[in-house]
């Protein structure tokens, strides 16, 4: 899950330069589409309209979100984030729904086998598009945006693309996770701890090619969990450290440092 996540995420934010915290609002929105349509389409086409949710709102969101930079921009997907957690919040509470159970969902081993699928999905979907002239373009956006609308860079169209495109993968794992949990609330569907773990995890990892994300996902998950099992009290302290470690001295992440030792092994 988190290794989908990651990448997608690095669709836009890695090779753009803008830095998403909203991810939790595409993840929050397939899991509600599939509460939604779980009971009358077929699993696989609920978990189509999880991803088509995520992405179409992402459209629609995109071309004011996107005119937007820098620090404002991390704010502002923040912000919409947890707006469309209260208005969901809202909805649910309208209607007397304050959680929804889900039901019949399938064992836990197909929900793995799916998970894993969107994972490798994701995974080539970020290598493709760094390797592709749609993805040199992005990087030439993050390098100088003004300049490269000067040499012809169709920006405004690239960006929304990565947008759309990084919100489609946690449109349809948020489905799996309701799957998974069989139980949906929409303050824990919009957690924003998703985001910022994402963003944790990215620069982890590492976020200049498709290997940062799987190793800064697998790291953070398993020294997540061994913190948690042994120093409880401590384990947000050492994980705050550990970020800004990564930041002052490893800025490339471990897949830049296992390029830099590379040439000495």
């Amino acid at each position: 899950m988190w290794i989908a996540l990651t990448q997608s995420w690095s669709m836009l934010s890695a090779t753009t330069g803008y830095v998403s915290l909203g991810h939790a609002v595409f993840f929050g929105l397939g899991s509600y589409a599939l509460v939604l349509t779980i009971g009358v389409l077929p699993l696989p086409l609920a978990l189509l309209v999880s991803a088509a949710t995520a992405a179409g709102f992402a459209l629609l969101a995109g071309l004011p979100v996107l005119r937007v930079k820098g620090p404002y921009f991390v704010i502002l997907t923040f912000g919409i984030a947890e707006l469309i957690k209260h208005v969901v919040m809202r909805i649910e509470s309208s209607l007397g729904q304050f959680s929804r159970l889900v039901f019949d969902a399938p064992p836990v081993e197909t929900l793995y086998l799916w998970m894993l699928g969107l994972a490798v999905l994701a995974t080539l979907c970020a290598h493709r598009i760094r390797h592709s002239r749609f993805g040199r373009g992005l990087i030439a956006i993050r390098e100088d945006e003004i300049a490269a609308e000067t040499v012809g860079v169709p920006v405004t169209r690239l960006k929304l693309f990565a947008f759309v495109a990084s919100a489609a993968i946690p449109g349809a794992v948020g489905g799996l996770v309701v799957l998974r949990t069989s139980y949906f609330e929409p303050s824990q569907a919009f957690d924003p701890l998703v985001s910022f773990s994402i963003v944790t995890m990215a620069i982890v990892g590492g976020s200049d090619d498709a290997r940062g994300p799987i190793f800064g996902a697998i790291g953070f998950v398993l020294l997540s969990e061994l913190l948690w099992s042994r120093l409880p009290q401590l384990y947000m302290i050492i994980l705050g450290l550990m970020l800004i470690l990564f930041i002052l001295f490893i800025p490339r992440g471990l897949a830049g440092l296992l390029d830099r030792r590379g040439p000495v092994l």
